[in-house]
């Protein structure tokens, strides 16, 4: 599994300055990798030409052992009127259904499943929503600001939980969450604002899991490392 981007450039019709501008990079999986920057630097840009371009032969980005590229992001809504639980059976399929009883513990969605969509706060949204994802067939799966409005303990539980139940899959987290990203992640990627024209670089994040000792020297070596290069 690699993920491998080439000199990509970007720009929207509307604008004169690039949003990306000679990307090039690698990053390899399966495990937790990240997109982080200022808001702005084109993260969201990238994750939607990574799903539209990323298996085409003629694209600045190319994706080896990876076939099936799902984008879940903030504020992604079901139908109002849907009851969570129905809507939930209805996506999954039989052979996970343990798998989604397990997303819910995790998840602390148990109590919400007899609700609506439109009854649930932010982060339940959020949640609900990302467990639909993680229920289909995937090898990337890109989390663009997927858990926001969920509080920090259980964002960590719900990590913790994705790197022990998917070891074989490929996600690409994007957060402007310094800390979480530092934490969590394996291979960072660090895009810059256009005006500082400092362009993009990679940083080893510490891929924190369950079991694993923190060593806070060196992660917080690697937060300074990551606000240097943005």
């Amino acid at each position: 599994m690699r993920l491998d981007c080439n000199g990509l450039k970007f720009q929207y019709s509307d604008s004169e300055v690039a949003v990306l501008d000679n990307l090039s990079f690698s990053m390899t999986g399966p495990g937790f990798n990240s997109v982080f920057g200022p808001s702005g630097v084109g993260k969201t840009s990238f994750a939607k030409l990574l799903v539209s371009r990323g298996n085409k032969p003629e694209s600045n980005i190319s994706t080896p052992g990876i076939h099936t590229i799902l984008y879940s992001y903030n504020m992604e809504r079901l139908p109002g009127w849907s009851c969570t639980g129905t809507h939930l059976d209805k996506v999954c399929p039989p052979e996970k259904e343990a798998l989604k009883k397990e997303l819910i513990d995790i998840f602390r969605l148990k109590s919400l499943l007899n609700a609506r969509f439109s009854q649930l706060s932010m982060g339940q949204q959020n949640r609900m929503n990302l467990i639909r994802y993680l229920l289909q067939d995937f090898d990337l799966l890109i989390l663009d600001e997927s858990l926001a409005n969920v509080d920090e303990v259980l964002r960590e539980t719900i990590i913790l939980g994705m790197k022990a139940l998917f070891p074989g899959k490929f996600f690409l987290y994007i957060s402007h969450n310094l800390m979480e990203v530092a934490k969590f992640c394996r291979e960072i990627l660090v895009l810059s604002e256009p005006i500082k024209k400092k362009g993009s670089f990679m940083v080893q994040g510490q891929d924190y899991k369950p079991g694993y000792s923190l060593d806070r020297q060196s992660f917080e070596g690697t937060m300074l490392e990551i606000m240097d290069a943005f």
